[in-house]
């Protein structure tokens, strides 16, 4: 029997490349990257010793670069096993769990139909071609050219003009022999409390909307009259379009992003204009919802395409709230591997705005500053409040578990409750410190919130462990200094770092943005210079821009104290004058020692909750284990501390100020 391409498509979606081909082959695991859906193997098709045979999950093929074989799933199963056609499609048929379709004569007429019905779309693309370059269409190709599209855009991406006429379509169609019942079903007339149908676009500029056969489905029009209804209108749902599950330039970008170009990645903007103008300045590989939120359907085609989407959104309150539904519709289908970044404009700013005058180069910068999905969501929450009481904290930590249970995959959601709860004791933990541990009545929570300080409430300090509590010198190092109201050296070095030479955001934004500082002042510095940098993205990022907008926000006396104690340790690279490349350096450094001096926090907090319950078990081999383990956690930070003293200072670099990098 003959299958539709529906039918196909959809049993090639269901099931990935690799699980057919993985049955009879065995991965390479050093070149195989299977969060990317990226295998190697030997091939199948002649011997070899080394793998030249590859597959990927995106493109749904295989190629082999010893022998040149290639082909899709049926392809594989015909070749190398010998089935016929029908065979190979029954059994990805059974895999993807999708019933083989019955032999259905009205079946095969609907396909011959909607085979007559893409026939129907492509005139009607001519004709709104052919209509721009009349004399109709002159405002039309004036509107185009004031928006910086080139004839070449406009040619490639084959827009038109509908007249302002209620029946020029349909009477062109009429006299190519096209059915009346052809152009209902394809939506280009309507016939709404009316006897006679009339076209559907008037006067608006059109934006034909392909398949991913690239065959034309369905059309969007930008009205050209201020008056209209509807400033955009799409084809109404047909037996071609389903609205939800198409997205703009979808094949023409899934081409860019397994190219060179397009690096593996796929960006959703906004609009049809948004998607034009990205291709017209280099950015080849971007994609549009049609008019709506994005949906889970075309959630799943970006994931098809790449394994962590780019989600671009303009950074009004209307684009924070699109972005942040978006956030909410992907949250439950993320899995190893598989996620989106959010990466939101500057203030009345759009993607055409951005590269209509200075090219890519403002686009890729703010690409570049795209936010992990996690950090979205915190920054959401810990923006829309204050945590000042105990009743809030626990409000908001109730909030970020519920939101963090709707992940269905069990590995993911777990890194994901352990994530918040580093964030939430990062935040916490000052107000903690300074509730009264030091008369020895406080207590110390675990990343669960539970009191490892004793059972049946007893103090910690009645443990056998209270008398192995850190050394006077540790006390006074970075470590533990930063939970005092005063910063430690390494946290201001960090801060201060990062606001005199704030074009570092560009290259390590991820890990300057997730810094989880001790210091209560730093947190609120932090906060609102990650705001501010967002607001002023691109050249604009200058140290004058940024110290201008943390001193309206009260941080005058905070930044000239944090400057001074850099200054006094003499920490060149921190301070205006150092050169880019020796701040960067510094602030690595900083940055290492800083994730390892927490690491052995934690790992010191958790051994003491471990003794305080063998205490209590009264198992002694278990706590002398513990005690010799925590014994090395402490030599560890006191190496740690000396390893300190050494970098501090920084001697070992040039002290070069700013300008003589390359001298």
């Amino acid at each position: 029997m003959r299958f539709s391409n529906t039918f196909l498509d959809e049993i090639r979606d269901r099931v990935p490349i690799s699980d057919v081909i993985g049955r009879r082959v065995t991965w390479d695991r050093r070149k195989t990257n299977v969060p990317r859906g990226d295998y190697w193997a030997c091939c199948p098709f002649h011997g070899e010793k080394s793998p030249s045979f590859h597959c990927e999950d995106r493109k749904g093929r295989y190629h082999c670069f010893g022998c040149g074989v290639t082909g899709d799933h049926f392809r594989f199963l015909t070749d190398l096993e010998g089935l016929s056609f029908p065979e190979a499609v029954q059994q990805i048929a059974d895999m993807a769990g999708v019933p083989m379709p019955v032999a259905d004569p009205m079946e095969a007429k609907r396909e011959k139909e909607r085979t007559s019905l893409l026939d129907v779309m492509e005139m009607a693309t001519q004709f709104f071609q052919d209509q721009l370059q009349t004399a109709n269409g002159a405002r039309a190709r004036a509107y185009l050219r004031d928006r910086g599209l080139t004839g070449r855009t406009i040619e490639t991406f084959r827009l038109g003009y509908s007249p302002d006429s209620r029946n020029a379509l349909k009477e062109f169609l009429a006299g190519k022999g096209v059915l009346k019942e052809q152009m209902e079903a394809c939506g280009l007339v309507v016939h709404e409390n009316v006897p006679v149908s009339y076209d559907r676009f008037r006067d608006r500029i059109m934006f034909p909307i392909l398949s991913s056969r690239e065959k034309v489905i369905a059309f969007g029009g930008r009205a050209m009259s201020s008056d209209a209804p509807a400033k955009y209108l799409n084809s109404n749902e047909t037996e071609l379009f389903h609205k939800g599950n198409v997205l703009y330039n979808f094949t023409r970008a899934r081409r860019a992003a397994q190219g060179n170009e397009g690096a593996g990645t796929i960006i959703a903007v906004e609009g049809y204009m948004d998607v034009i103008a990205l291709h017209q300045a280099g950015v080849e590989n971007a994609v549009a919802p049609l008019g709506t939120a994005l949906t889970e359907n075309q959630l799943e085609l970006l994931w098809k395409m790449t394994p962590q989407p780019v989600l671009c959104f303009d950074g009004d309150g209307a684009g924070i709230r699109a972005a942040n539904r978006a956030a909410d519709l992907a949250l439950p289908h993320i899995k190893p591997g598989r996620t989106v970044r959010f990466a939101l404009l500057p203030d009345g700013k759009d993607p055409d705005d951005l590269v209509r005058h200075d090219g890519r180069m403002p686009f890729d910068k703010v690409m570049a500053q795209a936010k992990p999905l996690a950090e979205m969501i915190w920054t959401r929450e810990v923006n829309n409040g204050t945590f000042d009481t105990p009743e809030a904290r626990a409000e908001l930590e109730a909030r970020l578990k519920q939101m963090v249970s709707v992940i269905s995959d069990e590995n993911v959601r777990r890194h994901y409750q352990q994530d918040m709860r580093d964030r939430l004791n990062g935040l916490f933990q000052p107000q903690f410190q300074r509730s009264g541990n030091q008369q020895g009545r406080g207590f110390s929570r675990d990343g669960n919130g539970r009191n490892f300080g004793g059972r049946g409430g007893q103090s910690r300090d009645r443990q056998p462990v209270a008398d192995m509590r850190a050394s006077d010198r540790l006390t006074r190092s970075g470590m533990i200094k930063g939970h005092q109201d005063i910063p430690g050296l390494r946290e201001s070095v960090l801060a201060v770092t990062i606001v005199n030479h704030p074009l570092l955001l560009q290259d390590e934004y991820d890990e300057i943005a997730a810094i989880d500082y001790e210091s209560r002042e730093l947190q609120r510095l932090w906060s609102a210079m990650l705001g501010a940098a967002a607001a002023t993205a691109g050249p604009q990022l200058s140290r004058e821009r940024l110290l201008e907008q943390l001193e309206e926000q009260g941080f005058a006396a905070l930044l000239r104290s944090l400057d001074q104690q850099v200054r006094n340790a003499r920490l060149w690279t921190a301070t205006e004058e150092a050169a880019t490349e020796d701040a960067r350096e510094g602030y690595r450094q900083a940055l290492a020692l800083h994730k390892r001096s927490k690491a052995l926090r934690w790992h010191k907090i958790e051994l003491e909750r471990a003794i305080a319950e063998a205490t209590e078990e009264g198992d002694g081999d278990l706590i002398e284990q513990l005690m010799r383990a925590l014994q090395e956690v402490q030599l560890e930070a006191v190496r740690l501390e000396n390893q300190e003293a050494i970098i501090d200072g920084f001697g070992v670099l040039s002290g070069r100020i700013k300008g003589s990098a390359g001298k």
